[in-house]
């Protein structure tokens, strides 16, 4: 990676750590504040709409500093879909929209990258057959982004948690494009690497105890941008390419799927807010607000040293991995209780596994 790409990460990091203070401020004037209730971490109204300073650092670097390194179509096209999606979040913010209308929102920033920038899953290879979507790449392209930038903003519920997770993630992301995918856009690597470094910057200000929250406005355009930056290396999509953004992003996507079975087995709709997600689920348990934070990092790692054995495995090597990988969530989902604490098929069926094997070698 060039000198200058490298200084300019790290202007980009003081550029946000600089811009945060400012909008903490403008976040008090045009009243977007997390005012404490029911379902709320926080004791005192907290700023929100912290993703701003990370989305005017990150314009600034990409559009001004790394200009040259961009291809013009992929940067404007993406860019008008950062816009739309900033603008939801900061909507949301200010006056807190309804699930269905911020999933609008979503909706039309993924509808702009796909025709804009040309963002699409087009064909996908599986061993034997290699299927080209044609109309159904557009259905497909936005399920995928509406589900990973949903994932991301419900994981937004404790101070630095999705700020720190989506740093782990799109750093995997980074270094998996550069050395393994070979896709043939550097520009793409550049780019996630300019979003790591402004939410390094913001890291600081977020993490516990928060002097702002990164508000609908970040979690909405982490989220965007790492399903849209996933979707370059998912263009002709595979068995592997596909598991390996999944596998990165295992701590957002695990809790939205389990949220949505626990809710549909409790026959609650699947937007209902409750106080049983992954980081509710650990401090229930005892852990303090930032070991919970840091329990949820080194799980995200976890997830990411994972991803990085897929490029390097084979085609069976990476089918046990997943196997393997899904067991040890399931046996950790059913130990901390996020289905509810009486839905434990795996565990019980170890249980009563051992219960009858120690009984006839008893007899």
């Amino acid at each position: 990676m060039r000198l200058e790409i490298i200084v300019t990460l790290l202007g980009t990091m003081i550029i946000s750590a600089v811009l945060t203070p400012f909008v903490r401020q403008l976040a008090f004037k045009i009243g977007a504040v997390d005012k404490p209730n029911a379902r709320r971490v926080n004791k005192i109204p907290m700023p929100t709409i912290g993703g701003f300073a990370i989305f005017l650092s990150y314009t600034f670097a990409t559009m001004v500093l790394l200009r040259n390194q961009m291809p013009t179509k992929e940067l404007w096209g993406i860019f008008g879909g950062e816009v739309i999606i900033i603008l939801t979040g900061l909507i949301d913010d200010i006056f807190e929209l309804k699930p269905r209308q911020k999933m609008i929102g979503i909706s039309a920033a993924a509808l702009w990258v796909y025709f804009f920038a040309g963002v699409r899953m087009t064909t996908v290879t599986l061993p034997f057959i290699t299927i080209h979507l044609g109309w159904m790449s557009l259905p497909i392209t936005w399920l995928w982004i509406a589900a990973i930038t949903n994932a991301v903003n419900l994981i937004d519920g404790l101070d630095g948690l999705a700020t720190g997770v989506g740093i782990i993630g799109l750093s995997t992301m980074g270094i998996t494009g550069m050395f393994f995918l070979n896709i043939g856009n550097i520009f793409v690597s550049i780019m996630i690497f300019t979003l790591v470094a402004a939410c390094i910057g913001f890291l600081p200000y977020n993490f516990f105890p928060a002097r702002i929250y990164l508000g609908d406005t970040g979690a909405l355009f982490i989220g965007f941008m790492i399903s849209v930056f996933s979707l370059f290396g998912l263009k002709n999509a595979t068995f592997i390419t596909v598991l390996i953004p999944v596998m990165i992003l295992g701590v957002p996507i695990t809790d939205t799927v389990f949220a949505i079975f626990r809710r549909l087995l409790n026959r609650e709709p699947i937007s209902h807010a409750d106080k049983r997600h992954l980081h509710h689920r650990l401090m229930q348990m005892g852990l303090t607000h930032r070991q919970t934070v840091l329990v949820i990092y080194g799980i995200a790692l976890i997830f990411s040293f994972i991803s990085l054995l897929y490029p390097i495995s084979t085609l069976w090597g990476s089918v046990l991995l997943t196997i393997a990988s899904l067991v040890g969530l399931e046996l950790f989902v059913e130990t901390i209780g996020l289905m509810g604490e009486s839905r434990q098929p795996l565990l019980n069926g170890i249980k009563k596994l051992v219960k009858d094997t120690t009984s006839k070698s008893n007899h």
